[in-house]
């Protein structure tokens, strides 16, 4: 029997994934019909809005977070019975606070978001740094899961850069026995 859907509520089927815990559904699997979209928003500091008005409730933003899902270059909000458009004007999480343990090519860095996802980075979840529009400076992002980035505070893309190192000719960081190519070393500026 197919799940009934309230016409006047475009998230009800949230209800249904409310939960708790590390386990994610499985919205790579859903494929429900695409309901419209909806007026949400998340800014570029991770901040969730909703008809303008941010989500101030912590527990509220974690719900859409586990039901987030990036298709081509859109977003969605995914229940087993809808799908509804949201925008996000940079990446849908921030990495708020970073986590290094042992050093050089055995060196682990871990993210936490502000969704308060963890994220170790390694071949799985890489780190990409971007060209930042207009001032031509870096803007790190950490792989997240499935097509959801997380973009590094600004705090933090300077605490990445006192454990970065130089492998051949790129400055980088290691994480998990891969290297993270940041920069051309030669590019880097000593003064």
């Amino acid at each position: 029997m197919a799940a009934s859907r309230d016409a006047s509520n475009p998230l009800a089927g949230l209800k249904d994934i409310q939960g708790g815990g590390t386990n994610l559904p499985p919205v790579h699997l859903w494929n429900p019909p695409f309901c419209g979209d909806i007026d949400m928003r998340i800014a570029g500091d991770g901040t969730w809005f909703y008809m303008n008005s941010p989500i101030g409730r912590k527990p509220l933003y974690q719900l859409f977070s586990r039901v987030l899902r990036k298709d081509d270059d859109k977003y969605y909000l995914v229940t087993p019975v809808e799908k509804c458009g949201i925008r996000v004007d940079d990446a849908p999480f921030t990495a708020i606070r970073m986590m290094v343990a042992g050093e050089g090519t055995s060196q682990v860095i871990t993210f936490e978001t502000n969704c308060d996802d963890e994220v170790t980075v390694d071949a799985a979840h890489p780190l990409r740094f971007a060209t930042e529009d207009g001032t031509g400076g870096l803007k790190p992002y950490v792989l997240v899961r499935s097509n959801l980035e997380a973009l590094v505070v600004r705090a933090l893309f300077y605490d990445l850069v006192a454990v970065g190192a130089h492998a051949g000719e790129w400055f980088g960081v290691w994480s998990s026995g891969t290297f993270f190519p940041m920069q051309r070393s030669v590019e880097i500026e000593v003064g």
